[in-house]
């Protein structure tokens, strides 16, 4: 699990928690006019900017990668992939089936070597794979910061119809107070729906998205060195250009100036 997005939520929570019941009670700041107006809003625009589809793959698959972390790190991948070619040079392709890893993506591409498939149909097939993932997480990531861009809007939105509602009944004292808590309360909600969880997921997405371009790559390139049969020692050095300069050597050894 990525302990940050849920410590970030837990933490938002609390904080907004705090300064409620310093302040009153729940019940001051709940409305349902409010809610109405910035979730069914922004689901609504939402729904025009993007396709259904996109909507029915992106929304989930987004809120699963904002909660986890890959299997294994870039370096992991890197000693994991010359592990798995020291493997395939002693045993061949058949010691590959007994081969077992965390990682689905890095498994299939171990598969298809074992199998005996061919190089082109094997870069074919996880550059495929590859970028079709990469499409979808990217999806995931554009429908947060659409809704993101949307709940502030519909907040404001939110609060003119109340500012319009108690004005038209300026003459009864008793109906100012629910308008202005629902013009209140909209912008209230929008700016947390946007700030507090729909633009964080949106730009965490994006780093995983690289992230997981970075070690999906690594994995077609080592797995395509194992099925050209070439060296541990080869494959792990043509991995590590991946990695950031101070990420290239193993803890104690000496980094190059």
């Amino acid at each position: 699990m990525d302990i940050a997005t849920l410590l970030g939520l837990v933490a938002g929570g609390i904080v907004l928690t705090t300064l409620i019941l310093m302040g009153g009670d729940f019940r001051m700041f709940y409305d349902i006019h409010a809610v109405i107006i910035i979730f069914g809003g922004s689901f609504a625009a939402t729904l025009i900017r993007f396709p259904l589809s996109t909507m029915m793959h992106g929304l989930p698959l987004g809120a699963k990668f904002a909660f986890t972390l890959s299997s294994l790190s870039a370096r992991d991948l890197v000693e994991e992939l010359a592990r798995i070619a020291e493997i395939a040079r002693k045993s061949g392709p058949v010691g590959l089936e007994k081969v077992e890893t965390d990682e689905p993506f890095l498994a299939k591409g171990i598969r298809y070597v074992a199998d005996g498939y061919d190089l082109e149909f094997i870069r074919d097939n996880m550059e495929r794979d590859r970028d079709n993932f990469l499409l979808h997480l990217n999806e995931g990531s554009k429908i947060y910061r659409a809704i993101g861009d949307c709940a502030p809007a519909f907040g404001m939105i939110g609060t003119l119809l109340g500012m319009v509602q108690m004005f038209s009944n300026m003459s009864d004292p008793s109906k100012l107070g629910p308008f202005m808590a629902v013009a209140l309360l909209a912008t209230l909600y929008g700016a947390l729906v946007a700030n507090l969880i729909c633009l964080p997921i949106a730009d965490k997405l994006h780093g995983k998205l690289i992230d997981e371009e970075t070690n999906r790559t690594l994995i077609i390139d080592g797995i395509l060195m194992i099925r050209d049969s070439k060296s541990p020692t080869l494959v792990r050095e043509m991995l590590l250009a991946y990695l950031p300069e101070k990420h290239r050597h193993e803890e104690g050894e000496m980094v190059p100036a």
